[in-house]
């Protein structure tokens, strides 16, 4: 069981993990020890997550999460197969608590009347220095 904070938890049967070999350093043991991580959280189907939750997941999780409603996590970094799964599971942890944030709604505001004659202002200093590029007349 992962619990991600007081009042959500993610039970087993909705994660499933599937050790895979690791590219990178680790001499003859890279060929024979499957140390690489891919975790499996059935996201979609999950009775733990909130509707509004599971779609900001989606939009976090990117192109990690699959057709099926899966997000699915790898982690190759270190060469223990145990550290690489906790790593794994925190990081699908404080993805969640990322999505558990809901963003704050934007409030429309007025332009002050100050910001409106500063843009005109410099828009009138950038017309004349533009209008200040043209031919030079040679009578004058």
């Amino acid at each position: 069981m992962l619990r991600i904070n007081d009042t959500i938890t993610i039970e087993d049967w909705e994660l499933s993990e599937q050790f895979v070999r690791a590219s990178g350093p680790g001499g003859q043991n890279v060929n024979k020890v499957a140390t690489a991580v891919e975790l499996r959280f059935e996201a979609a189907r999950s009775p733990s997550l909130p509707g509004p939750v599971k779609t900001r997941l989606k939009r976090l999780a990117g192109r990690r999460w699959t057709q099926e409603g899966a997000l699915i996590i790898q982690c190759d970094e270190t060469r223990s197969q145990a550290r690489n799964r906790d790593i794994a599971r925190k990081r699908l942890a404080e993805l969640i608590e990322k999505a558990l944030v809901a963003p704050k709604k934007r409030i429309a505001t007025r332009p002050t009347m100050g910001s409106k004659k500063r843009r005109l202002k410099a828009k009138k200093v950038r017309g004349e220095v533009k209008a200040m590029r043209g031919r030079v007349d040679p009578d004058t």
